[in-house]
């Protein structure tokens, strides 16, 4: 049996990160320039299955993986539903441009191509939906307690409108988006950061159902801007999801500079965009303003800028 390939895309949130946690709608976005890839082939006799991903400094052997490894319990989960044996003689090898806690989705992209590739070379198909679903069983062990965005937006490639516990829809974008994704350097814990903010909201509960509802207007007026191909109003509308963001103590210095760096640039609109703390910023321009902003952003201290067109 050859070798079987297949990839994944990162992704970032454009409005209602943290709110979504707590039933509020969000928007997310694949990112095509950045990708997972995970190639499977036949291992040596009785080694078992060995997932080697070098670039996380990881090297697993299924059968010595305790239950809290989140890529090993991804693989036992999709050899379990293929009914494909506890432990075949496969090698899992995984290689990734996405940052790693940036808030670009790494974990639901080396997730979904490795699903993706396994079921591929055992011989299956297997429709988005279920790879999305076997995703975020993975993601719950590496994130506590994921809204589900990630694995629903990398696994489907297209923009999504998603409500935890109600269900996503695929929308259709009525002008194709260039968005600046301006990188702090800073790596940033969604697990930590949402578990505090989840503190926090039970102690103060009113006034945190009142700002996750502002996010939640915001998101619902940047769906039906987007739609109508608004990108004026886009750009606004981020900056006010930003300023929310900050009010949930979820930004940090190192983000609001960039951010203010690519308005300063000519950006239509930028925000944080993921847990925050650390990890990105977006900002939406156009091919006019996009050499100024990423140059902004570069003087401003951004460790990377990846510019992708989303349509």
């Amino acid at each position: 049996m050859s070798m079987t390939i297949a990839q994944a895309p990162g992704k970032v949130i454009l409005f209602g990160e943290h709110a979504v946690v707590y039933g509020r709608p969000a928007i997310a976005v694949p990112v095509t320039e950045v990708k997972a890839e995970a190639q499977v082939e036949p291992g040596e006799r009785g080694q078992g299955t060995v997932i080697v991903a070098s670039d996380m400094g990881q090297r697993i052997v299924l059968r010595e993986a305790g239950d809290g490894e989140a890529l090993a319990h991804l693989v036992r989960l999709v050899l379990k539903r293929l009914r494909a044996g506890r432990d075949p003689d496969l090698t899992i090898t995984v290689t990734s441009t996405v940052p790693i806690a940036r808030g670009m989705g790494s974990g639901a992209a080396v997730a979904t191509a490795i699903a993706r590739a396994l079921i591929k070379h055992l011989g299956h198909w297997a429709a988005s939906r279920t790879i999305s679903d076997l995703v975020y069983q993975s993601e719950v062990l590496y994130h506590g307690t994921p809204s589900g965005i990630d694995n629903t937006v990398v696994a489907f490639e297209k923009p999504i409108y998603f409500v935890k516990d109600e269900g996503w829809e695929v929308f259709w974008l009525a002008k194709p988006l260039l968005l600046a994704i301006g990188d702090t350097g800073i790596e940033s814990s969604t697990r930590e950061v949402v578990g505090d903010l989840r503190q926090r909201a039970a102690a103060d509960p009113g006034r945190y159902e009142a700002l996750f509802d502002q996010v939640a207007d915001v998101t619902r007026a940047a769906r039906t801007a987007l739609e109508l191909g608004q990108q004026e109003a886009t750009g606004r509308l981020m900056d006010e999801n930003h300023a929310l963001l900050q009010e949930l103590d979820v930004s940090c210095p190192a983000l609001d500079q960039l951010v203010i760096a690519a308005r300063e640039g000519g950006a239509l609109g930028a925000k944080l965009s993921g847990a925050g703390r650390g990890g990105n910023m977006v900002a939406l321009v156009t091919q006019e303003t996009r050499g100024a902003v990423d140059m902004m952003l570069r003087l401003a201290g951004a460790a990377n800028v990846t510019v992708t067109e989303v349509r």
